[in-house]
């Protein structure tokens, strides 16, 4: 996109705070108008104006909870009656459920399937035939090193939900490879955010080492660019790259079993 050319926008869900927030700024700072969905519209204004302030550029904000019936077609249909063309989308909502399988009941386990797999699904459904239209788009699904490495005990569906949303993304980067739309998924490990606070892991969490934590905009800088260079998969970090990197090459046996026992570590303390 040149200065002379026609301003693009991108929509960034759950862009309140955290990674959705410092994609939403790494998006603003390359010149993209904004649409901002979360549940929390006054936190969503106020990060609004903040854009507005620093970048010059429009920002739109969406009140709306994914979880909701028809929540994408809420959103749809409000930016084409405004006349809002999706450029880029940044499907980062989500939330993780503590604690094991058969510890809640299964309509909050299905809430977890909803916000972190079928609604980027859908949302990626609804607005990339207006991209593959236009000759480019970006697709941004947050997943998780999680994904890519074998499970551990507890937050039982986030790790399989995540290992979809890569597997989606991977797919979708294939379907759309000569249409000028990127889709790429980006994987980051512990990163500093409200993530933690929401689902109640943040003393557990807290033990971990300094090294194992990224910065939400070490996040999203490195997203962004690996979007633009066409990457289905991204690994912000070098210490989850190496992660993940040992978790393909390691027996699935050997990489199971380390992952049981650092889970059972973590979880004593």
């Amino acid at each position: 996109m040149t200065a002379a050319g026609p301003r693009r926008t991108a929509l960034v869900t759950g862009a309140s705070s955290g990674i959705g927030a410092a994609f939403a700024e790494v998006f603003a700072a390359n010149g993209y108008d904004l649409v901002l969905t979360a549940r929390r519209v006054d936190r969503l204004q106020a990060r609004a104006a903040a854009l507005f302030q620093r970048f010059g550029i429009v920002v739109r904000c969406v009140e709306q909870d994914l979880l909701a019936p028809d929540a994408v077609g809420a959103i749809a249909g409000r930016l084409a009656n405004e006349g809002v063309h999706v450029d880029a989308l940044v499907n980062n909502a989500g939330f993780g459920l503590s604690g094991a399988f058969l510890a809640s009941d299964w309509a909050r386990q299905r809430e977890v399937i909803r916000l972190l797999l079928e609604a980027p699904a859908e949302l990626a459904h609804r607005f990339a035939p207006g991209m593959v239209a236009h000759g480019f788009g970006r697709i941004v699904n947050i997943a998780s090193v999680a994904g890519l490495v074998p499970g551990t005990a507890g937050h039982t569906l986030y790790p399989a939900t995540k290992s979809g949303l890569i597997k989606f993304s991977q797919s979708l980067n294939l379907e759309l490879a000569s249409s000028g739309v990127h889709v790429c998924a980006v994987c980051p490990g512990f990163t500093y955010s409200e993530f933690h606070d929401a689902n109640g892991t943040r003393d557990l969490v807290s033990r971990l080492p300094k090294w194992m934590w990224l910065r939400a905009e070490q996040v999203a800088a490195a997203g962004y660019a690996d979007c633009e260079r066409n990457l289905a998969i991204s690994v912000p970090g070098a210490q989850y790259k190496m992660i993940t990197g040992l978790a393909r090459l390691l027996p699935e046996r050997v990489a199971f079993g380390y992952m049981r026992r650092q889970g059972a570590r973590l979880r004593k303390g």
